[in-house]
């Protein structure tokens, strides 16, 4: 068995991280070395970290060396829990306090406009996430993580599930395409996130198999949801099946991979994957639940991107991805609903409002009946306006004035 081990990053560029070594030793009870920019004030405190986790572990001869940029205390535990699990067979974990911000669970038709990957395994990025305003932050453990880094992303990435601020963002972590994935479950299911981002989904039997390792794992009756990508020709042919399945919420497309798949190179015009956001618009519309477009890779172009986002719009797309904060805004604006789709929402809504406290049966706009499911999606619709800013919340008020 190795009995040295290393966890986590250093380097120039590297912040808010740092980088373990440890050694488990016969004797000589523990030893710690701690290299900081910040160990005149905060070095006792690191390395009474340190102490702390090694005796938890039951650790009581070891060196540990700590080479530190800044990283905040659960990622310095991350850290070392990670190196301790490379060293020794443990099921214990080393759980710092879960903020009471991270505490709220989200509902089925929870806003899904944008959503923001961050990489897994690079803490300086999640820290303030939150305050761009994303619809959900995914924390990534697949594609951003590197093959030799995954084991510690899981550990960082529970860690970030209890100790980061989201400032309201939907708390997701796409996990690895199966089976692999299911490893990363059994670390992450009990500390809070609100969905699982199912990879290169192609079936229903894959959703089916990340349902039932929740269910034996998680000890809370909060809803964890699920977000398939699909992501290859056969997923697309699948794809209402897989929407159709248990804690399903909404449907994604990953479209890097399909094009891939599919043997054809992504353009920003869209020809070539129109059938397949196409597909799983109509699969998810059918399932009842929500279509979510793939991310656009240029960071630097907004004017693309404003166009990219009112194809995906016009398609029917609910939201999409993004890769930078600098994206959301463009995002959010343009999948709000516009001023005509405002206006037809205020009459049906009204009408609705109206008719009810009537106490009529039925909803009727002129000499047009108007059915609950197109009720429904205009208070969607007042929602998203009132959201985005376009609309006060008592529109109502002088509404026909």
């Amino acid at each position: 068995m190795a009995k040295i081990a290393e966890s986590g990053n250093t380097g120039k560029d590297v912040r808010s991280d740092c980088k373990v070594t440890l050694e488990i030793t016969k004797s000589g009870g523990l030893k710690l070395d701690v290299t900081s920019k910040v160990k005149i004030l905060f070095g006792d405190k690191i390395e009474e970290l340190g102490r702390d986790v090694l005796k938890f572990f039951g650790i009581g001869n070891a060196k540990l060396t700590i080479e530190d940029s800044g990283a905040l205390d659960y990622v310095i535990a991350a850290r070392i829990e990670a190196a301790v699990k490379k060293l020794i067979k443990t099921d214990k974990e080393y759980l710092l306090p879960m903020i009471p911000e991270n505490t709220t669970v989200t509902e089925k038709d929870t806003n899904r406009r944008s959503r923001l990957y961050l990489p897994g395994d690079t803490p300086k990025l999640a820290l303030n996430a939150g305050i761009h305003s994303p619809d959900g932050i995914i924390l990534d453990l697949e594609d951003s993580v590197a093959p030799a880094k995954k084991f510690e992303a899981r550990i960082l990435v529970r860690n970030t599930l209890r100790s980061v601020n989201f400032y309201g963002a939907e708390r997701m972590v796409r996990i690895n395409q199966l089976p692999l994935g299911l490893e990363d479950l059994k670390m992450i299911i009990n500390h809070n996130v609100n969905l699982i981002l199912l990879p290169k989904c192609e079936n229903a039997a894959q959703v089916k198999e990340v349902n039932k390792e929740i269910k034996a794992i998680s000890k809370s009756k909060n809803k964890i949801w699920i977000m398939p990508i699909i992501e290859s020709a056969l997923g697309v042919i699948n794809s209402y099946e897989i929407a159709s399945s248990e804690n399903v919420v909404s449907l994604a497309v990953g479209l890097e991979d399909y094009t891939a798949d599919i043997g054809t190179q992504r353009t920003n015009e869209g020809y070539e994957t129109f059938f397949a956001r196409s597909q799983v618009v109509n699969a998810a519309r059918a399932a009842r639940v929500q279509p979510i477009d793939s991310v656009f890779s240029d960071v630097s172009d907004m004017e693309a991107l404003k166009q990219n986002v009112l194809r995906s719009k016009a398609l029917g797309f609910d939201g999409m991805g993004c890769i930078h904060p600098r994206q959301i805004a463009v995002i959010h604006e343009n999948y709000a609903p516009d001023e005509k789709e405002i206006d037809k929402a205020k009459k049906i809504v009204n009408a609705f409002i109206e008719a009810t406290e009537k106490g009529l049966g039925v909803v009727a706009l002129g000499s047009k009946m108007i059915d609950p499911p197109v009720v429904k999606r205009a208070q969607k619709t007042i929602e998203q306006a009132i959201d985005a800013g376009k609309l006060s919340s008592d529109w109502r008020k002088n509404y026909g004035k």
